[in-house]
């Protein structure tokens, strides 16, 4: 849906303003001719000698201007270092790759060291044939590459009782989104043989680290598009990513996607474990909870101007972006809403969506000023769209922490800073 304020009008809109804006850089430009600017007519200490050699950069850090882009906790939310959760710095990033040094990871008993040589993988329950596999077998099957993202259940979870953290990083950065590469799980199941009946079977799936984390998949999904994955981005997973193997469940909540990933039992049914009970499940208003909510709905939120993202270019041309996702399969657009939510215009998506990844989005627009009450949704290729927080509250009440997936409002203020709001 959009108003009259029309993609196309928004994008002439913009033009114009960054006519008017170039106009004023060539006069202010033309003003200070007279007045050399030393960044321009003097050599400066970066031209003048040489920079550092390759062996003096550590591996994977950033140049130090950009040393605040970090992944980030919460303490009052982290108990300890062992059991962590670590937030990306969304508001921080463009296009749609996280980065493997500042992609969210969550883990349970702490990050293991375990070596390529020591790792071992079983298969077994009921199969035909139970398989270990060490790291070299693996890499000796036909692998994939995807891109998917992972969302912890929790995401957004501390909005559902009202805003509370300030920043799209704390909301909404219990995601990253890489490309993996990997084995099919389906291609190991066949390995070890599944035999004909493969009614009501499922897999469980446990880690090696203390915690095990253990998770039960419907057959169904295993056989479809679940990754035994051991590169992100191109390289070895990270300590934190469950190196030297990790399982990918696209579409799924990041709980599901066990790191260190040791054991995989084919089983006659859920086997109901503690992380599947006790944890991860939806409590409604009446006390009751959902037994099984898997699948991350279609998601959005604008990363800037945000928070940690405020207008400090004054007035003019603004790009307002942000990112989408679903769990349900691809992005086929985003509408952005200026007034928290009574009009709204149709954003640029920087590519075709991808599915279970996540979808780039931009309104280039410009900005006088005004107030706003910034807000974005998203739309999947089922039909799906993104609802209210108070929409989402009429069905299940203020009691979950999880599978949060409203639409977020920031409030703009003339000055150009924001803050978390919500709206009635």
């Amino acid at each position: 849906m959009s108003n009259d304020r029309t993609a196309g009008t928004s994008r002439r809109a913009f033009l114009r303003g960054s006519v008017a804006a170039a106009a004023g850089a060539v006069a202010a430009g033309s003003a200070r001719a007279q007045d050399a600017d030393p960044l321009i007519t003097e050599v400066q200490d970066w031209a003048s000698g040489f920079g550092a050699g390759v062996d003096e950069v550590p591996y994977g850090l950033p140049i130090e201007f950009e040393s605040d882009v970090i992944r980030r906790n919460v303490e009052w939310l982290t108990a300890d270092t062992i059991s962590s959760i670590n937030f990306t710095p969304i508001h921080a990033l463009d296009g749609t790759i996280t980065p493997q040094g500042c992609a969210f990871e969550r883990h349970h008993s702490g990050a293991i060291e375990l070596k390529k040589e020591d790792y071992r993988l079983m298969i077994n329950g009921l199969v035909e044939t139970p398989l270990v596999f060490t790291y070299a077998d693996l890499e000796r099957f036909p692998r994939e590459n995807h891109v998917y993202f992972c969302e912890c259940a929790a995401n957004t979870g501390m909005e559902w009782a009202g805003a509370q953290l300030n920043g799209a990083q704390f909301t909404h950065g219990m995601i990253h989104n890489m490309e993996y590469t990997g084995v099919p799980l389906r291609t190991l199941l066949a390995e070890a043989g599944l035999g004909d009946d493969l009614a009501d079977k499922w897999v469980y799936v446990e880690g090696a680290d203390a915690s095990s984390n253990g998770r039960s998949i419907p057959m169904e999904k295993a056989l479809d598009d679940v990754l035994v994955a051991f590169k992100a981005n191109g390289e070895a997973l990270r300590k934190e990513h469950g190196y030297p193997v990790r399982l990918v469940v696209p579409g799924w909540e990041g709980n599901m996607w066990v790191k260190w990933i040791r054991r995989i039992e084919v089983t006659s049914g859920p086997v109901e474990s503690r992380e599947e009970t006790s944890k991860y499940t939806d409590t409604l208003a009446d006390g009751t909870s959902r037994k099984w909510t898997w699948v991350m709905d279609a998601k959005s939120v604008v990363t800037s101007p945000s928070p940690q993202m405020p207008i400090t270019h004054g007035h003019g041309p603004l790009v307002i972006t942000g990112m989408a996702w679903s769990g349900h399969g691809r992005i086929t657009r985003v509408d952005v809403s200026r007034d928290g939510g009574m009009t709204w215009e149709t954003a640029r998506l920087a590519n075709e969506g991808e599915n279970k990844a996540l979808t780039r989005f931009y309104l280039d627009t410009t900005w006088a000023g005004e107030e706003m009450l910034l807000q974005s949704r998203a739309m999947d290729e089922t039909g799906y769209v993104q609802p209210t927080k108070a929409q989402l509250r009429e069905v299940r009440g203020e009691n979950s922490i999880y599978h949060n997936n409203c639409i977020q409002t920031w409030h703009v203020k003339a000055n150009g800073e924001a803050e978390n709001v919500e709206v009635s």
